[in-house]
């Protein structure tokens, strides 16, 4: 397997053309009430009527976007399986990260809909969500002649149904409102540490912070000299991207009972400035400085990934799947020496986490939305997502069945810790921004003052300006 597919966060392109382009100016879950006009006003979902049936769509086409991803991989593997099941055809377009959101977001702010159905990420709810370009799939959901028994709504994740179904108002908290995407996948960030290294020097997964940064620095100093050359101590993102903040610092940050914004009057307000966020920040550029990657700047997900995989990083805080890719059998060089650990608790114990979901979404102008709801329905029910777990390479599972099944549990135990990790974390695991348009400029600009820290500028001076900066474009 080429590992290069799995390059998923490379999405600066999207902020930029979010903010430049004409076109885009314009625990449990309830699903009571939707965005705009209203989950009840006027959906297609209510022509629907009479017993359920898979085969109501039969000889239409869905036509669906996808992005380069192993998710897509196991979809495109059993759409023969769809079609039998539906008599539904499935045309797809499959490209890379570099320039799907590109893609799509054109496609969508034109209204020409040459998709149906296309994957997306939650954030992306925020920007897509309010100019009315997402289906509201509550009602579809909630109609028992368009919803088949089996799909199991309770069996979800219910902080993943949530974190895509919003209100659409700046700083309103998820899982209220629209149900305006469908969970499909997820990563929880936690802590991966090569085994044999940590046992050379003597190192155990850090329980604390200040922990983190030393085995950091040792790893760094001692590596080298114990036959690991060339190696330093954690992996993490640095690239003036907004994906260098939600991954492990945001997670950390987390834990450490910090806000991006604060919603006062009903207005956002950024926080990122607060003394305790300052001391925090300076404190993680340091970490990097003294235990992290000696191009940090320049690093995506792959770069970090790899790493850990070329036994280049003692250890990597980031998605779990990034490091499921290196330790599957035979995919790196680190492939048998790579462990799991939840990574770092608050000073409370915190294991607060934040997660990237892939989701499922339709378009508000598909003309289609009957067969295209029958293939949401089937890529993110119980059969395809356990085969896709069990099979293929579809994990985090986002049905709790599934991460319950013997067979994929089987498979995930050959991964020391793995499912111990899973597990003490995905309670804990949710979003941990705050919703709202400006996500993608805000964290860009964010991930931007990090690297002006890192080179040693003020940490207090930078952030106060950043949040000087973002409170402007809110109004």
């Amino acid at each position: 397997m080429d590992m290069r597919t799995h390059d998923r966060r490379r999405l600066l392109a999207l902020g930029g053309a979010v903010a430049a382009s004409p076109l885009l100016a314009a625990c449990g879950t309830g699903f009571g009430g939707g965005g705009g006009g209203g989950p009840e006003a006027g959906s297609a979902a209510d022509e629907v009527t009479g017993s359920f049936d898979w085969k109501r769509a039969r000889g239409r086409t869905v036509r669906v976007l996808l992005n380069r991803h192993p998710y897509a991989d196991a979809l495109i593997a059993e759409l023969k399986t769809f079609t039998e099941k539906t008599g539904i055809e499935v045309t797809h377009d499959v490209f890379p990260e570099d320039n799907y959101f590109d893609k799509l977001t054109v496609d969508l702010s034109s209204g020409r809909a040459s998709y149906d159905v296309f994957m997306l990420g939650a954030y992306m709810v925020w920007q897509y969500g309010p100019p009315g370009w997402l289906e509201d799939l509550g009602p579809w959901m909630r109609n028992e002649s368009a919803t088949g028994a089996e799909w199991d709504q309770e069996d979800f994740f219910p902080q993943l149904l949530a974190a895509d179904q919003w209100s659409l108002k700046a700083g309103a908290p998820l899982g209220r409102g629209g149900q305006y995407a469908l969970p499909w996948g997820w990563e929880t960030n936690v802590v991966a540490y090569n085994t044999e290294v940590f046992g050379k020097l003597g190192l155990k997964p850090a329980e604390t912070f200040d922990e983190l940064r030393e085995t950091a620095g040792a790893i760094t100093r001692r590596a080298p000299g114990a036959g690991f050359d060339g190696m330093y101590g954690v992996a993490v993102r640095g690239s003036r991207s907004w994906a260098t903040i939600h991954p492990g610092f945001m997670t950390m940050y987390a834990r450490n009972g910090l806000k991006d914004f604060t919603v006062e009057g009903g207005k956002v307000k950024p926080a990122m400035n607060s003394p305790e966020a300052v001391a925090f920040t300076r404190d993680w550029t340091e970490m990097v400085r003294k235990g992290g990657p000696p191009s940090w700047t320049s690093y995506t997900w792959y770069q970090c990934s790899g790493d850990l995989g070329a036994q280049k990083a003692g250890m990597l805080f980031d998605a779990d799947t990034a490091a499921y890719f290196q330790a599957v059998k035979g995919a790196s060089p680190a492939s048998g020496k790579i462990a799991f650990h939840p990574g770092p608790k608050g000073p409370d114990g915190s294991l607060d986490t934040n997660m990237w979901i892939w989701s499922l979404g339709m378009n508000a102008k598909s003309r289609e939305k009957s067969a295209a709801w029958l293939f949401l329905q089937w890529a993110t029910g119980k059969d395809h997502l356990r085969k896709g777990a069990v099979e293929h390479h579809h994990i985090d599972p986002v049905r709790t069945s599934v991460s319950r099944d013997a067979a994929y549990r089987d498979r995930m135990r050959t991964l020391p810790g793995f499912l111990d990790t899973f597990e003490a974390v995905a309670g804990r695991t949710r979003i941990q921004f705050t919703p709202q348009e400006q996500f993608f400029d805000a964290t860009t600009s964010w991930a931007a003052a990090l690297q002006e820290i890192y080179g040693g500028k003020n940490a207090s001076s930078v952030l106060n300006g950043l949040a000087g900066d973002l409170a402007a474009k809110l109004g």
